[in-house]
């Protein structure tokens, strides 16, 4: 099956009227010329700038997220927490992750995802910071722990809505697979930085110092941002500012009905759902995984190892989609080709691990199998983008809700899973099975024209 083809002649005649000459409404909305006069791209030297500042930031993102993970079993001595208090410790923050998606991205697409960013960073890097102090202080440290980490995740849920709907007014379609996709690899990093830096901190100078230097590093990061980036501006967002948002953001209930009906808007929403519960799931039990199948292995090897073939394999997709997009191929085909190598070629690696492997093998294949799943951020991620660049932020809210949910549902039950079969061949079988559900439903819905708006010219029928 062909996946990719170019533009025709005729295609790209259309293409550029549409795009030169947008359609002059929103249906009763206001018109797009506002839209785009009020939303200038980045230059290239800006989104350069951009991207490596928006990287460093997702990765101290997952420093302060990581943070409780590695010194929970620390806590859990000093504390003296069962694994049931350690576990609702740790997962109070998914729950505050799920709560200020919508939100964060609703606010961003209003008054810019450059302004929600930095004061959410400055509160979770805050509150980071601020963890031991409340540890020491409280008579109770499970419940101002949960609490803790309840807003830490409360704070971080506004992150990912932000740069969707940053990207989608400030890149150009060309671009914003590299951006993503680099941006996206700074989870890869975080993790890598708090587990090797991390580790050896909590050994030295206690688990205190692991909160302290990724919350104020956090702190930093924003304060540099509002310095250098934003030159000082304030990043005060007032009721006023949101009631005066541009037109792009003043979406009605009828057209969010009309939005959510739209079969494209329908796929992106179910194959995020499928991708995020299926990397949730690995993400949780892999280390058990290797622990149980290969008890006498090195702990940093697995570890480590894909995360380090992440990193690369992120920014190849991101260098890939944007090269074939700027040849003329077809957006919509790139962003389908991105998610097949994210959730079908990975799958046949994931079913690998059922058979009987050995250490090396297993490895490589789990590897594999994380490093192509980060082609998903040229393919679904950015496709939000293409379909409602006026309101990204809100509806990759509701996507990485969606997928929140599903995941911690999907963690569960795989736990139920193998203590029913006795067997991790039943886990990565159900992985597969998520995952090619939710590319089936990308292949055969995903378009990348946008559906946000009402156009009346024969233009509205051009499926890009």
């Amino acid at each position: 099956m062909a996946i990719l083809q170019k533009h025709g002649k005729n295609s790209n005649l259309d293409l550029a009227n549409l795009k030169d000459n947008p359609p002059d409404n929103f249906g009763a909305l206001g018109s797009q010329k506002k839209w785009g006069e009020s939303n200038s791209n980045w230059s290239r030297p800006a989104a350069r700038i951009w991207t490596v500042v928006l990287l460093f930031g997702t990765c101290l993102l997952y420093c302060a997220r990581v943070a409780m993970p590695i010194c929970a079993v620390n806590m859990a001595d000093q504390f003296k927490w069962s694994k049931s208090e350690s576990g609702m410790v740790l997962g109070s923050f998914f729950w505050g992750y799920c709560f200020t998606q919508v939100l964060g991205g609703y606010v961003s697409d209003r008054v810019g995802g450059e302004k929600v960013l930095l004061l959410s960073a400055a509160a979770w890097g805050a509150m980071t910071a601020f963890t031991p102090i409340l540890a020491h202080l409280c008579s109770q440290p499970i419940v101002s722990m949960t609490l803790a980490r309840f807003l830490v995740g409360l704070l971080q849920g506004v992150h990912y809505p932000s740069l969707a709907s940053l990207c989608s007014q400030k890149v150009i379609e060309s671009e914003r697979g590299f951006l993503m996709s680099t941006v996206g690899s700074g989870s890869y990093l975080g993790t890598l930085v708090i587990g090797g830096i991390g580790s050896l901190m909590l050994d030295l100078y206690g688990w205190e110092s692991v909160f302290y230097v990724s919350g104020l590093l956090s702190v930093l990061w924003a304060y540099c941002m509002w310095k250098y980036l934003l030159k000082g501006e304030g990043p005060i967002i007032t009721l006023e500012s949101l009631g005066s948002a541009g037109a792009q953001s003043k979406l009605s209930k009828r057209h969010w009905l009309r939005l959510f009906k739209q079969p494209a808007v329908c796929a992106v929403i179910i194959t995020h759902l499928c991708t995020a519960s299926t990397f949730f799931t690995l993400l949780s039990w892999l280390p058990t995984y290797f622990k149980d199948t290969f008890p006498d292995a090195k702990g940093w090897v697995f570890n480590v190892i894909p995360w380090f073939v992440a990193i690369p394999s992120s920014l190849f997709s991101g260098c890939l989609s944007d090269h074939l997009i700027g040849q003329g191929f077809d957006t919509a085909s790139v962003r389908k080709l991105m998610q097949f190598f994210s959730m079908g070629v990975s799958s046949i690696f994931t079913l690998s691990l059922c058979g009987t492997t050995t250490f090396p093998m297993a490895v490589a294949f789990v590897s594999a199998t994380m490093g192509l799943s980060t082609f998903s951020h040229s393919g679904v991620s950015v496709n939000v983008q293409d379909l409602a660049p006026s309101c990204a932020g809100a509806l990759f809210g509701v996507m990485n809700t969606c997928g929140a949910f599903t995941g911690v549902i999907m963690v569960y039950f795989s736990g139920h899973l193998i203590e029913a079969t006795g067997s991790w061949a039943s886990v990565f079988a159900l992985i597969s099975v998520v995952n090619l559900l939710g590319l089936c439903t990308f292949l055969l819905f995903a378009e990348a024209r946008r559906v946000d708006i009402e156009v009346k010219s024969k233009h509205h029928n051009i499926h890009i």
